[in-house]
């Protein structure tokens, strides 16, 4: 990605900032690899709540904040079910449904259905966004 400012100083979207190549990588998820050292470290799983940056944390509500309760995944229930084409209520009452539901045999589900997801290249993209657009917060209080 480049480092592209607008005119009011502030980053463009992912959109406008990715080159070809990184396009690439994030349509065949290839940018994912990485996170293989993360998972080996033990700071991450391969199944559950994707990580989010730090800065949504004081953003949560108390339901939302239920998906740190387990360990954060290269892969999960919301990225099977949508991915990036979900609205961010919805990923979140997807993890929240994980924490609740999570078992080997859904471990072992999410993990196929991911490689299934990885090769039709679906829910890549939200809108007009590359990935996501940023988490602004949820007007809930549940």
């Amino acid at each position: 990605m480049t480092n592209e400012i607008g005119s009011d100083g502030q980053l463009l979207p992912d959109r406008f900032r990715l080159v070809p190549f990184g396009r690439f990588l994030r349509a065949s998820s290839l940018d994912e690899l990485p996170e293989l050292l993360n998972v080996l470290k033990g700071d991450m799983s391969l199944v559950g709540p994707r990580p989010l940056l730090m800065d949504y944390l004081p953003l949560y509500s108390g339901r939302q904040a239920r998906r740190h309760e387990v360990r954060p995944g290269i892969t999960g229930w919301a990225q099977i079910n949508g991915r990036n084409a979900l609205s961010w209520e919805e990923k979140f009452e997807l993890d929240v449904w994980y924490v609740d539901n999570q078992s080997l045999w859904l471990d072992i589900k999410i993990l196929f259905k991911t490689v299934l997801q990885v090769l039709k290249r679906d829910g890549i993209s939200h809108g007009e966004d590359a990935t996501m657009p940023k988490f602004k917060g949820s007007n809930r209080d549940d």
